[in-house]
């Protein structure tokens, strides 16, 4: 009987908790540290989530991109879609932001940072400036794309990406269709790849969690609760307060409580999925049947959403990141807030909508900052079940979307009494 991977990671999870504990940092095993052993078996787990993070997001974002432009959507309905998504996926991070500086779970009782970072940790993100804000605008654009890709310089590929989705639908057909099954070819076999890497999830979640408390001691776990606590009222702030002051303001809903009852099969499907792209034919069939929208605008809006828009995704990354900051014991000043914004806004437009894919984007933010990209590690333990959180409210993010579009192109027969 094979086991389903939650519960795989579950049992790695209490395996680390006990050997981590058992081995602490002195104990050896034919001359090597177990510390040593547990280092390298999460070192490899995070190089593999690093090996596929430019072809994963590059291949996404163009294929995607290109997809929409083929249905001739870069007009006012690409417009009004796109200027939601990223109206919503900011108000989602500046609500992670709040709460997470509000709250502080990373920082201990008695003021003494959990974990302990390098001087050289330390100096990069108290580096950080507002002269770091304009760079990363200037990193948008990349001199050199291959460099860019090598060095991993997520902000200008995905720019890149952008605009080559947006011009393979300005030139000859023969010559679009060849590229559009290039691109989706490969975004398809970075899937199966990404898929494969998770499988070894558990294994890397054990080597990971095992140092980290080899190292420090349950004493982080008090944290993570916290941490735990934090993200989930940030999910259920956007989900229950954002999402229906939306939908009647922009959407003049007059009771957006009946998009809850439309959208139940879709919440549960994305809960227990963890993954947009899955729940994306419920999503579209409950929008359709259930809330009233026209396939017009559903066929166009959900698929794109499924692709580019990640609140949940996008509120999560932004408290990760600060929270793994605070256990460090590094004051972030706003600036280098800013960039966490700015970088976790962009990152998430090329997560795949597929469970745990958001660690590959948070890897990217923790870089970005200057902090360890291993701290990864501390996350895992609590991750699974906010991924499927998190999943639920980027895919009703969506179809809010659809509404609120639906209704400002004229439909009226959308989220009605009559319907429910």
């Amino acid at each position: 009987m094979k086991i389903a991977l939650h519960w795989q990671i579950l049992i790695a999870l209490i395996l680390a908790a006990l050997l981590g504990s058992w081995a602490g940092t002195d104990k050896a095993v034919f001359g090597v540290q177990w510390l040593s052993v547990f280092t390298f078996i999460g070192t490899l787990f995070l190089n593999a989530l690093k090996m596929i993070v430019v072809p994963l997001v590059v291949s996404a974002i163009i294929s995607g991109v290109a997809n929409v432009g083929s249905q001739g959507g870069f007009g006012r309905l690409g417009m009004k879609t796109i200027g939601y998504y990223l109206m919503t996926s900011t108000i989602a991070i500046v609500v992670g932001l709040t709460l997470v500086n509000l709250i502080h779970p990373g920082v201990s009782d008695n003021g003494v940072p959990v974990l302990h970072a390098s001087a050289e940790v330390t100096q990069a993100v108290q580096g950080k400036t507002a002269g770091d804000i304009v760079e990363v605008f200037l990193r948008m654009i990349p001199v050199n794309v291959v460099d860019a890709a090598a060095t991993g310089q997520m902000l200008g590929l995905i720019f890149f990406s952008l605009l080559f989705g947006y011009f393979m639908t300005k030139i000859q057909p023969d010559f679009k269709t060849t590229l559009s099954r290039f691109w989706s070819g490969i975004f398809e076999v970075m899937m199966l790849m990404t898929g494969w890497v998770m499988k070894f999830a558990p294994i890397g979640v054990f080597g990971l969690v095992a140092a980290s408390i080899a190292k420090t001691g349950f004493d982080q776990f008090e944290n993570l609760a916290m941490f735990f606590m934090t993200v989930t009222l940030a999910l259920a702030t956007h989900l229950l307060i954002v999402m229906p002051i939306l939908l009647r303001t922009l959407g003049k809903v007059s009771n957006p409580w009946l998009h809850f009852q439309a959208m139940a099969p879709v919440l549960l499907t994305a809960f227990s999925t963890s993954s947009s792209s899955s729940t994306l034919p419920v999503t579209i069939a409950s929008v359709e049947k259930r809330a009233g929208v026209s396939n017009r605008i559903s066929s166009f809006v959900l698929p794109l959403g499924a692709t580019v828009n990640m609140d949940g995704t996008a509120l999560y990354e932004c408290v990760a990141a600060i929270f793994i900051a605070q256990m460090f014991g590094i004051p972030l000043d706003w600036s280098t807030q800013l960039l966490i914004v700015v970088v976790a806004l962009t990152t998430s437009i090329g997560v795949a909508g597929i469970p745990s894919a958001s660690l590959v984007a948070i890897s990217i933010i923790l870089v970005a900052v200057g902090l360890p990209a291993e701290a990864i590690g501390l996350l895992l333990v609590v991750d699974r079940l906010l991924d499927m959180m998190r999943t639920a409210v980027n895919v009703f993010s969506d179809s809010v979307g659809a509404v609120i579009i639906a209704r400002s192109e004229g439909e009226t027969d959308v989220l009605t009494e009559k319907r429910f």
